[in-house]
């Protein structure tokens, strides 16, 4: 096993859980709740999510170009136009899932070694270059930002905002998150890896 690479690998499947949980419990909003003006960041629910899909997909796709050995993108500001993608959440969360099934699928090839090496990401004054440890260990943290100013702008709300920390734990696992995992389809073994 290797186990920074397992790491980061658990780390994307906490990061596909807790988007599930959060955007759960965004999509009982109605419209205009969803897309109301409110005090973070960014100005309102629907904006906040919508960046975090959207670095996602810029990010994801550097990792992909690495991993694949290809070139980097070199039209990557692609991603952010529009600024928000997605006016409704349900649209949204479908969006969310898929890129959190690929940043999962990229971080379960990955080696410990593997971590070490370059990826390019085209910026607007040109390509630099990050390791995958630190551009994913980047990524996760701006996930976890963002969707704690989510989970604040949801408790003004008529929503009850999720538990977003009870992943790690067995006991938390056991009791709250394996339901939710089985329902993105996966398992306690692919994490975890078997206990035989």
């Amino acid at each position: 096993m290797n186990p920074l690479a397992h790491h980061f690998a658990t780390m994307a499947y906490n990061n596909a859980w807790a988007n599930q949980r959060l955007l759960t419990a965004c999509g009982q909003l109605s419209q205009e709740d969803f897309a109301a003006p409110r005090t973070s960041f960014f100005p309102s629910l629907k904006a906040t999510l919508n960046h975090n899909l959207t670095v996602d997909w810029y990010y994801v796709d550097a990792l992909e170009h690495c991993v694949r050995s290809q070139p980097v993108n070199t039209e990557p500001m692609r991603f952010f136009e529009p600024e928000e993608p997605f006016a409704a959440c349900h649209e949204l969360h479908l969006a969310q899932r898929a890129v959190d099934h690929r940043l999962i699928a990229v971080c379960a090839t990955l080696t410990d070694a593997q971590l070490e090496q370059p990826v390019a990401i085209q910026r607007s004054k040109g390509v630099l270059h990050e390791t995958a440890s630190r551009l994913l260990a980047h990524l996760f943290v701006h996930q976890i930002h963002h969707r704690g100013q989510a989970h604040a702008m949801l408790a003004g709300t008529h929503v009850k905002p999720p538990q977003l920390d009870e992943f790690f734990c067995e006991q938390d696992a056991q009791r709250h998150a394996l339901p939710e995992l089985a329902a993105l389809g996966y398992t306690e073994a692919a994490i975890w890896g078997s206990r035989d």
